[in-house]
């Protein structure tokens, strides 16, 4: 039985769609994700990155995350296998901690509380696995990391890369 710690933000809560999703609401302007390939996550909107990063201080914005495909089923048979904990390095947006604990209610009740952490920095975290969308909370960890692909990271290397929870799956299942 491994341990396995798996972040929420860009991994189970797709990031990237909540930024064009919240965007196109506020601007009008839908914005295709593969513009935003190999940038940093709030950069590749006209409104530039302040007025994206203004969205991760807004109600609602952690709290109406689409869950990425195939999430559900392969958290859940993680669960059922391993030793799992959902990590998020919550503590810069206090207001997302309560939306991000909603979220997983709504989205993975299966997942109790006692197996959910927030933190401040995640190299606190010790496991065998660490499934993540940034290089600065993988570079640090002493176990196996599993860079999760997300626009913002395609260009980095040095990480054993899952382009899906698919490819999650056939690893650790």
């Amino acid at each position: 039985m491994a341990r396995i710690a798996i972040d929420m933000d860009g991994v189970m809560a797709d990031t990237s769609q909540q930024y064009i999703n919240w965007y196109a609401n506020r601007y009008g302007q839908t914005i295709d994700i593969n513009s935003l390939v190999g940038l940093p996550e709030t950069e590749g909107f006209p409104a530039g990155k302040d007025v994206i990063r203004s969205f991760l201080y807004e109600p609602g914005f952690f709290r109406t995350k689409p869950v990425i495909k195939d999430c559900q089923e392969v958290v859940k048979a993680l669960f059922d296998k391993h030793d799992v904990f959902i990590v998020s390095a919550a503590m810069e947006f206090p207001q997302s901690l309560v939306e991000k604990l909603d979220w997983l209610k709504e989205h993975f009740p299966f997942i109790g509380w006692e197996r959910i952490v927030f933190c401040g920095s995640k190299t606190i975290v010790h496991a065998d696995y660490m499934i993540d969308d940034h290089v600065k909370n993988l570079q640090s960890f002493k176990g196996e990391p599993l860079m999760f692909t997300a626009p913002h990271n395609v260009n980095i290397s040095g990480y054993k890369r899952v382009n899906s929870w698919e490819e999650v799956g056939q690893i650790l299942l």
